[in-house]
């Protein structure tokens, strides 16, 4: 790789994982049901995308200072409202003030920000139009826009008489004060995305000026072979009832889907992209790619974790750096894989044969790759362990930027 990264190189991080989990519900549609995809004609186990970046996010928090992680939130202005006050503001003040920046940002609704609940207090949550992603960087530069121009200028209006010039001249000079308020309020909204918000991005369906684009894509996890639905009938006990000598019945009988499945997972980062997100600081890049890589690996979504208590961690990964285009090898289970005493080792080689044919016939190896676990797929990569991985993976991206 001589090229430099800052004159319009493209360079991608992929990482590709198999893991087995047990009998398990981590992820669940509407009927409570273990969710699934037909691929290849079969049903496979299926574990959304936005599942797994949830439990990336939420492990984010114990490897990242927390100004570094940010917050999906109906609670902004709760949020604001504490900012203001550690500023010094009053409660009812800074409530105020919070809910006006948040009206004049667009992230409230003008409609409803003057109603109240039964015990005629307002919800933080109330007027908020859908779940926002903010960095705590950006809570503190909203909390430090002036409203001073704008109170001047609603006051003019408010005093100038009536169908006179200086009503006029009033308005005009408070459409000014608006603007000027929104242009730096969307600089502040728009300043210091967190790690996890230039990798996952923000989408703002009402105002696009306040999304930030995504640099990393993360694909529905899939089984590598056939799934069928099973059904745990449970029944549990009442203490009280037995402790009577009724011992007839139960207290409560019920049943639980699962399934159990060998998981191809597979995530790409578009470090170029991560790097304008992250204002070129390759140390902050670096550092991010690290913590996203640790974080996909070892992460698990969370449910039903305590009924069943899967959490796993994979057999094989492989990570690599390439500077085509990201390439997922899920074809490699294109055709169900059959077991012969397990999933695991027929996963593994038809993810290696499935890989040399695609670098054999369709793209470049990658110039850097990484294997973790599974000595079958060594031909494939640099054999190292996960600690090592995180170390090989943020030094190389450092020296590529």
């Amino acid at each position: 790789m001589t090229e430099n990264f800052n004159q319009g190189k493209r360079l991608f991080l992929d990482i590709h994982v198999l893991q087995t989990v047990p009998p398990s519900c981590i992820n669940r549609d509407d009927t409570n049901s273990p969710k699934t995809a037909v691929y290849g004609g079969v049903m496979r186990g299926r574990v959304s995308s936005q599942a797994w970046k949830r439990a990336v996010r939420k492990q984010f928090v114990e490897q990242l200072p927390a100004d570094k992680v940010g917050i999906r939130t109906l609670h902004l202005v709760e949020l604001l409202t504490k900012e203001l006050m550690g500023e010094g503001k009053e409660a009812e003040e800074a409530e105020k003030m919070a809910r006006k920046l948040l009206l004049i940002a667009n992230i409230i609704n003008k409609k409803e920000t003057d109603e109240k609940t039964e015990d005629n207090e307002m919800d933080s949550t109330d007027n908020v139009k859908a779940l926002f992603f903010i960095s705590p960087a950006q809570i503190k530069a909203m909390a430090q826009c002036d409203l001073s121009e704008l109170h001047i200028a609603e006051a003019n209006v408010q005093n100038a008489p009536k169908k006179s010039e200086e009503l006029e001249l009033a308005k005009k000079e408070l459409t000014k004060a608006n603007k000027n308020l929104t242009k730096k309020l969307r600089e502040a909204i728009n300043v210091a995305p967190t790690i996890d918000m230039a990798l996952f991005g923000r989408m703002v369906a009402n105002d696009p000026t306040m999304n930030v684009d995504a640099s990393c894509q993360v694909a529905h996890a899939i089984s590598t072979h056939k799934v069928s639905t099973e059904f745990d009938y449970f029944t549990a006990v009442d203490d009280i009832q037995e402790a009577q000598g009724e011992t007839a019945g139960a207290g409560m009988i019920g049943t639980v889907e699962f399934n159990s499945s060998t998981l191809y997972r597979y995530a790409t980062i578009a470090l170029h992209e991560l790097n304008k997100q992250l204002s070129d600081n390759k140390d902050a890049v670096a550092k991010a790619a690290e913590c996203f890589v640790d974080a996909f690996i070892r992460s698990m979504p969370t449910g039903k974790q305590n009924t069943f208590a899967n959490r796993t961690l994979p057999f094989a990964v492989m990570v690599t750096l390439r500077e085509d285009q990201p390439v997922n090898l899920v074809g490699a289970f294109e055709k169900p894989v059959i077991a012969n005493g397990g999933y695991e080792t027929q996963s593994v080689q038809a993810f290696d044969q499935y890989a040399k044919s695609v670098y054999d016939n369709f793209v470049s190896a990658p110039q850097y790759s990484w294997v973790v676990g599974d000595t079958d797929l060594k031909d494939l990569g640099k054999k190292t362990t996960l600690r090592d991985l995180l170390t090989d993976v943020e030094q190389v991206i450092e020296e590529q930027l």
